[in-house]
């Protein structure tokens, strides 16, 4: 008997077995892809773990549906790597299997309803309804559930379809789809009777009082004069500024032919640049340090300041790495950064670079899985967003995490909740690869880890080619709405330096933590503030749409014109955000023009494209944005960045706050002065002697650290310290409630550790579900594995209790 061990794309801890013929146990690999029965009548992609004969004890392993691949398009590193994942992360490797594959590649059943063959029908017994499917399975071979319900014009139409099949008039059958279809371009060549003089001549004769249509011929040989390449019928249409049913009246005419040509959907065909790349003497030093580094220890970090030329060492490393054949992986924490990186790398490898991330539709992706699968030459330099870590790599060699005290790089939901940074280090470890962390702003973990030897480090303190650090002035807020020296949310200072920046033809870039136009709308009579109807947490106010959106689950009102509370009309805004500070802009520098950066903005697939390349152009003469702005960026003509109010980020809830507010803070102020003039930054707040501000301002990272680290050890937080964050979410308050005191206190006699809970977060309701939380504080010294047994086993239990299964339970693991 032979067996194959599958894991299902569900969110199902265990894997399943399934029976298989002999032929099938020789020809079936680990990796490759089969299509499952699972339940009553669903099927499955499932992936191959493991052929063995074994026959499972608990249930009869049913036989499988169809094999779908000829050859594994995952690789048994990987599969190590997702199964390390799921047991680190505490998540089912359902979970991983499903976030790590393009949903592409996890086809999904369609029932397909088509009538037997050979069975006479006496249709004068047709109900009304059975007659209508009949009758349109006489027109098509078979129909989807979908077509049948919008032929019936009723949502229930089993019971129609059942008495056909009780009839023996049916079939159903369960057809897997595979939607990756490859890209066709569509070109355009002139019938051969038209190639020589005499056909040319002909040609002008036939098509002399069709005007539109000779201007379209005569575009085509103009494209092909000045560009010897095929001619596409996108680009003819194009250039002759006409329409694409006129080229299909010539092609009916038989004096153009039509051909199909497959291309890559993603290809960044950069001419490779023949310029050496010189590093400057610290970089250069910087070098050779990370390489001394990496012969003593996997892992190195690399603390440069703002624009020392952290990308530069980077090159010089990915070109070492791919002289001996190895791929390369680059992690980015945001989307936004790829757009300029892959500009910069593609100048000096060509079209070695392949870009991964969520913006990319399906088949984009599927193409980038499929070049990193066969090493193609296309791919040897992966960048990408966190869910590059799960591509099928085959020889890595060297991973870079830029950025690396990011917290985008934790995944939040769904499950796994894995941190990219952590995840890429084991999975170095399985390529015996080296990793590359780099920061201006390491995060309190890494640069404790540096500090105590357990990863490399390699500091720069110096700008690329000397440029000054950027002078930091602050602006006492309290003080200049007191003095009335206040323009909107503007200080004099602010609006004085915009305008010599402006003048002397130089970028700003103002920094606003939250989008929207303002996060509150307040009664002045009552005080009412509009909630969210399913979420615990005020609207905020959008002036474009003129709307009220939740930002958490997006519901969203017209913005009302009366108190809903008092019917007063009396409303007013309180707060602001990137979109009120543009609105401001407007009327303060009516000549410049203003763009705005952030999640409303760059919605669209080249989203960040376009911003990006408008202001790096200076099409764009003052940048407002999110934490989009706030790293990595290059823009060599920003003189000025200002930061609207530093405090809404220092008094937030959460121990990294402090952190987190340096973090940012100086990665906004290093987009300033990134050439020769020495840059500005202004930072408006209402604590200019906040520690934390202080340390900003004399770029103190070491004083930071400290500090932070002191406090840390105190409170029992990272980096001495491991939390795992327990969270329960349930509809009814009150049975919520009572399951997570009830697990609460299972954990605290069980767990000789800090537990703290049960609590209710600051927002304690989203998208009508209830929520609680459980922090677990893991010390140094306890094994880490086994309190995650035992936290595991208490959850079991949990689920086990009957009035308690309905409540959601989700574990996140070094909780950021």
């Amino acid at each position: 008997m032979h067996f194959v061990e599958v894991i299902l794309p569900l969110s199902l801890a265990k894997t399943f077995t399934y029976s298989i013929s002999e032929t099938e146990y020789y020809y079936i690999k680990k990796g490759m892809r089969l299509a499952v029965p699972f339940g009553k009548s669903k099927i499955y992609t499932a992936l191959v773990i493991e052929v063995h004969q074994n026959k499972p004890t608990l249930y009869e392993a049913r036989e499988i549906h169809q094999i779908l691949d000829e050859t594994p398009i995952v690789t048994e590193i990987q599969i190590a790597h997702w199964q390390w994942i799921a047991s680190y992360y505490m998540c089912a490797i359902g979970d991983v299997y499903r976030g790590a594959m393009p949903s592409t590649l996890l086809l999904e059943n369609e029932t397909l309803i088509s009538q037997k063959a050979d069975v006479f029908v006496d249709e004068s017994l047709l109900s009304d309804d059975e007659y209508l499917i009949y009758q349109a399975l006489q027109l098509q071979t078979s129909l989807k559930v979908q077509e049948i319900i919008s032929i019936l014009n009723k949502k229930n139409i089993f019971p129609v379809i059942q008495k056909l099949i009780d009839k023996n008039i049916l079939v159903l059958q369960e057809e897997m789809q595979e939607s990756y279809k490859p890209k066709l371009v569509r070109y355009v060549r002139l019938y051969s009777k038209y190639q020589s003089d005499q056909g040319l001549g002909e040609l002008l004769e036939t098509l002399k009082s069709a005007n539109k249509q000779k201007e379209i011929v005569l575009s085509y040989f103009q494209l092909r004069a000045t560009d010897k390449k095929p001619v596409t019928v996108k680009k003819l249409v194009e250039a002759a500024n006409s329409s694409s049913a006129i080229v299909r009246a010539l092609i009916d005419k038989e004096i153009f032919e039509e051909y199909f040509v497959q291309h890559d959907r993603v290809d960044f065909s950069g001419k490779k640049g023949e310029k050496q790349l010189l590093l400057s003497e610290a970089q250069q030093l910087a070098f050779m340090e990370i390489k001394n580094s990496f012969a003593q220890k996997e892992v190195c970090l690399l603390h440069g300041v703002t624009s020392s030329g952290k990308t530069e060492i980077y090159i010089k490393l990915i070109e070492e790495y791919l002289a001996t054949g190895k791929q390369v992986l680059y992690l980015l924490p945001e989307i936004a950064l790829t757009t300029q990186l892959v500009g910069r790398l593609s100048a000096y490898f060509g079209n070695k670079v392949a870009v991964f991330h969520s913006k990319y539709n399906n088949n984009e992706r599927i193409e980038v899985w499929n070049q990193v699968l066969k090493n193609s030459e296309k791919a040897q330099i992966v960048i990408g967003a966190r869910s590059a870590l799960f591509l099928p790599f085959s020889n890595l060699g060297l991973l870079i995490v830029d950025e690396e005290h990011e917290q985008t790089f934790k995944q939040v939901d769904p499950a796994p909740r894995y941190h990219a940074r952590d995840a890429a280090i084991v999975l170095a470890n399985f390529y015996k690869a080296k990793v590359l962390l780099g920061s201006a702003t390491p995060s309190i973990e890494t640069f404790f880890n540096a500090k105590s030897e357990k990863y490399g480090l390699v500091e720069i303190t110096k700008r690329y080619g000397n440029v000054m650090m950027p002078e930091i002035e602050l602006v006492d807020l309290k003080d200049k709405y007191f003095r009335k020296k206040m323009t909107g949310h503007f200080s004099d200072v602010l609006i004085e330096e915009i305008g010599s920046a402006l003048s002397l033809g130089e970028q700003v870039i103002l920094f606003q933590n939250r989008r929207g136009y303002s996060p509150l709308l307040e009664c002045m009579t009552c005080g009412h503030v509009p909630q969210c109807q399913q979420c615990d947490v005020s609207l905020t106010y959008h002036k474009h749409k003129n709307q009220l959106r939740c930002h958490y689950c997006g519901y969203s009102i017209a913005k009302p014109t009366h108190c809903h509370s008092c019917s007063s009309v009396d409303l007013t805004t309180k707060g602001f955000g990137t979109e009120q500070i543009q609105q401001e802009l407007v009327t303060l520098f009516p000549a410049h023009k203003i763009g705005r950066m952030d999640q409303d903005t760059t919605r669209g697939k080249f989203g960040f494209e376009k911003i990006i390349d408008s202001f790096k152009n200076k099409e764009i003469d003052i940048l407002v944005g999110t934490q989009m702005l706030a790293k990595g960026l290059d823009f060599d003509n920003v003189s000025l960045v200002g930061i609207m109010n530093a405090d809404n980020m220092l008094f937030h809830p959460d121990f990294r706050a402090f952190e987190r507010s340096f973090q940012m803070m100086t990665q906004v102020s290093g987009r300033s002065g990134r050439s020769e003039k020495r840059g500005k930054v202004i930072i408006q707040t209402y604590n200019p002697n906040h520690n934390t501000i202080q340390q900003v301002t004399n770029n103190d990272y070491l004083g930071m650290y400290k500090e932070q680290l002191y406090d840390r050890q105190i409170y029992k937080y990272p980096p001495y310290f491991r939390i795992i964050k327990v969270t329960l979410k349930h509809r009814d308050f009150e049975k919520l409630k009572e399951g997570a005191t009830w697990l609460y206190q299972v954990m605290s006699q069980n767990l000789n550790i800090p537990v703290l809970g049960p609590e209710e977060p600051g927002i304690n309701r989203i998208r009508n579900e209830y929520i609680r939380t459980i922090l677990i504080k893991i010390p140094q010294s306890s094994s880490v594995a086994g309190t995650k047994k035992t936290i595991q086993k208490m959850l079991n239990s949990f689920d086990a209790v009957a009035q308690y299964r309905a409540i959601k339970v989700s574990v996140n693991v070094d909780f950021y």
